[in-house]
């Protein structure tokens, strides 16, 4: 009988989720009976706020230290996960190579195990020139629909190029490419599909960066207050049961029926700024045998709540007195 291939899973999270994906993995080997049998790792994805490179989520009254930065690459590392920094703001100048910040991250992960998934041509080049020993990985924020242009980036020298989610389960347009082993695919996006302003909220976020990035050079009284103003109406607030019925969602089932037997067998999960609570449900479903899913569910919430990153308040004591 052929050996199921490996079904890889790039999870969201170098900061906020840290704690959650750390958990998760401690919870692979100590419960490895809740998992399915053909589930990996592939990879802990996101950026150290604040980077001026990132793209895709918007991060702004942030900060890590190198001792934290250096601190998490090495516990990710040591579980055999790379990490991968999602340096894809798409307006960046030759200048803002320069970041002091971003470029200590990058020497912090310049070990020949970690990734980067960029969009800009100038960074792209410039990280390949001063960072060889990083697997480079092509962004959906490129948005390319075509498959001759899709074609033509997998041609190029990444390890991975991850496909735009309106060519999920586009099984025409997916069966004309050379090469899909080198597709990853976003499972759970909460986009709509063929949300018209995509691309826009990329731009709006790369520039919101470098705003944040000048105000950080400037004394408090000089700074410019900053205020996210990116409302979408197109589904900001959706989570995976809402998710479901989108043509554009990849169930467990598209994955092992349809995915695997083309090759294709990498994974986002999307989320670096998800509920929590909302992650977590999405994790159980992709990873854990149904029969599980409430055990795996309890035990986690319950350990983050022991390690106090889920607080449960109780009823504040009061005083009866009799009238």
């Amino acid at each position: 009988m052929a050996k199921k291939p490996k079904i890889r899973f790039h999870l969201p999270g170098l900061r906020f989720n840290y704690p959650l994906n750390m958990y998760w993995v401690s919870m692979m080997k100590t419960y490895p009976h809740f998992f399915k049998d053909n589930i990996e790792i592939g990879s802990f994805f996101g950026c150290f706020p604040f980077s001026l490179w990132n793209g895709g989520r918007l991060i702004i009254h942030d900060q890590c230290d190198s001792e934290f930065i250096t601190n998490v690459i090495k516990c990710i590392n040591n579980e055999g996960i790379p990490v991968r920094y999602t340096f894809t703001n798409p307006v960046l100048t030759e200048e803002d190579l320069k970041d002091p910040y971003c470029n200590f991250c990058m020497k912090a992960a310049d070990n020949g195990m970690n990734e980067v998934m960029v969009f800009s041509p100038i960074l792209e080049k410039y990280i390949r020139e001063n960072y060889p020993s990083f697997s480079v990985n092509s962004s959906t924020c490129k948005e390319i629909k075509d498959v001759d242009e899709l074609n033509a980036e997998l041609d190029k020298d990444y390890k991975y190029v991850v496909l735009d989610y309106n060519l999920n389960n586009r099984w025409d347009l997916i069966e004309g490419l050379k090469d899909p082993g080198r597709l990853e695919v976003l499972v759970n996006t909460l986009c709509v599909p063929a949300c018209p302003r995509r691309g826009e909220h990329y731009r709006y976020i790369g520039e919101m960066e470098k705003k944040i990035y000048e105000n950080r050079k400037l004394p408090p009284e000089k700074q410019e207050k900053i205020v996210d103003t990116w409302r979408c109406d197109y589904g900001e607030y959706n989570f995976l049961y809402k998710i479901m019925d989108y043509p554009t969602f990849i169930s467990n089932e598209m994955i092992n029926k349809e995915y695997l037997p083309r090759g294709i067998n990498n994974f986002k999960i999307e989320g670096r700024t998800a509920n929590l609570f909302s992650l977590i449900e999405t994790y159980c479903y992709y990873m854990i045998k149904p029969k599980y899913i409430g055990e795996a569910r309890v035990r986690l919430l319950t350990n983050l709540q022991e390690s106090h990153i889920v607080q449960v308040n109780r009823p504040r004591p009061a005083i009866w007195r009799e009238k």
